[in-house]
């Protein structure tokens, strides 16, 4: 470029005043409401469980913070906290939310079943199915020492899960069981049902189960083991002398 383009083209930058500034540049929006997500009124509870639940079946149990879920919402930080009060309290909800699930999935089987040992295996088979669909929500179903139970919603799901076992538990033995008082042999039945396919669902979630499938005849699956499982005699022969 020669003299006379710089003489015809002084680079002085042009100055323009604050108030003209401001008007060409669009005003700047909060960060917040930016990256919020707009709920409707009561619709904002829900969407923090269901965003809880996904973040509980992506990242585990340690991953799942109030801010994890505010993140996987869309909404503020503080949304959590107004919610559910703590993470106990998140925690407690979403195991609700995971209890009715599962019981809904149990009565589903039961009333599609058509035969006395479809209904009796139905429930179980279902048991099973759900854990290994939602690993997480199971996991924390049962982690006991996380959840406040005197939360209403989780104290009625929970027994609502109860009172499916103690029914189910009295349909086999074909008497009716009270949820409050039981005898020995009742309590003895349903304890031992609980322990027969809880103990199996942990173990097949924990990979604990292949060895045994591996020495099985080809294609045996985890269901079918169960169901022999729970349709083979509680005694087994009789030992000589």
């Amino acid at each position: 470029m020669g003299k006379s383009e710089t003489a015809r083209n002084p680079r002085t930058p042009k100055k323009t005043s604050s108030a003209a500034n401001a008007q060409a540049r669009p005003a700047r929006r909060p960060a917040a409401a930016r990256t919020e997500t707009p709920y409707h009124h009561g619709a904002l509870r829900e969407a923090l469980l269901k965003a809880a639940e996904r973040v509980l079946e992506r990242d585990g149990l340690a991953g799942l913070t109030l801010r994890a879920v505010a993140r996987e919402a869309g909404v503020s930080h503080a949304a959590p906290t107004h919610h559910f009060g703590d993470l106990t309290g998140l925690l407690s909800e979403l195991a609700a939310v995971g209890f009715r699930q599962f019981n809904a999935a149990m009565a589903s089987a039961c009333d599609a079943a058509t035969t006395p040992l479809e209904r009796a295996l139905a429930r179980p088979k279902a048991y099973v199915a759900y854990a290994q669909a939602h690993p997480g929500m199971y996991g924390i179903m049962f982690r006991t020492e996380r959840l406040d139970y005197s939360r209403p919603s989780l104290h009625e799901a929970a027994e609502a899960s109860f009172a499916g076992l103690a029914n189910a538990v009295g349909m086999m033995r074909q008497e009716q069981i009270s949820e409050d008082a039981l005898t020995l042999t009742q309590g003895a039945a349903i304890a031992r049902a609980w322990s027969m396919v809880h103990g199996f669902t942990m173990l097949l979630l924990d990979g604990r189960l292949e060895d045994i499938l591996d020495r099985l005849p080809e294609g045996t699956t985890a269901e079918r083991l169960l169901e022999a499982m729970l349709t083979a005699p509680i005694t087994g022969k009789p030992t000589g002398p």
